[in-house]
């Protein structure tokens, strides 16, 4: 299954320019744990990096910085790991493994971002997964009792 048929396409950006406080607020309103920082480049947004709730705590707040002077381009700290949207869910997990995040934003052809698929959209998956699997048991069983009959 590729990834782009699971990520969520609703994702919550900001700008390099924009301040920590901003980002804070942005996560707040859409409760979410973590905002995209986004670069416009021939009339698309293209990711350049993530900022999490996490960072906001251990780089602004433990810091005692003040977050309206702070810039979110500021928390980017390393290369932006992506997934295409068309990469299947296990090559998406070992990518994410491989990098050590919990967020991965999904991108086009292009480099544009459609989305982002996290650890706990992938769990979800698979959970559904391993419950078909396990009926699988239950069902020939009942398939089985229905034939000695």
């Amino acid at each position: 299954m590729p990834i782009g048929e699971i990520c969520n396409r609703e994702v919550v950006i900001a700008f390099a320019r924009e301040n920590a406080l901003e980002a804070a607020k942005l996560m707040r309103q859409y409760h979410v744990g973590d905002v995209i920082i986004v670069e416009e480049k021939d009339g698309r947004r293209v990711p350049v990096g993530i900022v999490t709730d996490r960072d906001l705590v251990i780089e602004v707040i433990a810091k005692e910085v003040d977050p309206s002077l702070f810039r979110v381009g500021e928390l980017i700290t390393r290369e932006l790991a992506t997934a295409r949207e068309q990469d299947g869910v296990y090559e998406t997990i070992q990518r994410m493994r491989v990098h050590g995040v919990r967020r991965m934003p999904v991108v086009d052809q292009e480099g544009a971002l459609v989305g982002i698929v996290s650890l706990d959209d992938l769990l979800a998956l698979l959970a559904e997964e391993m419950m078909a699997l396990a009926r699988i048991t239950t069902r020939e069983q009942e398939v089985e009792a229905a034939l000695r009959r």
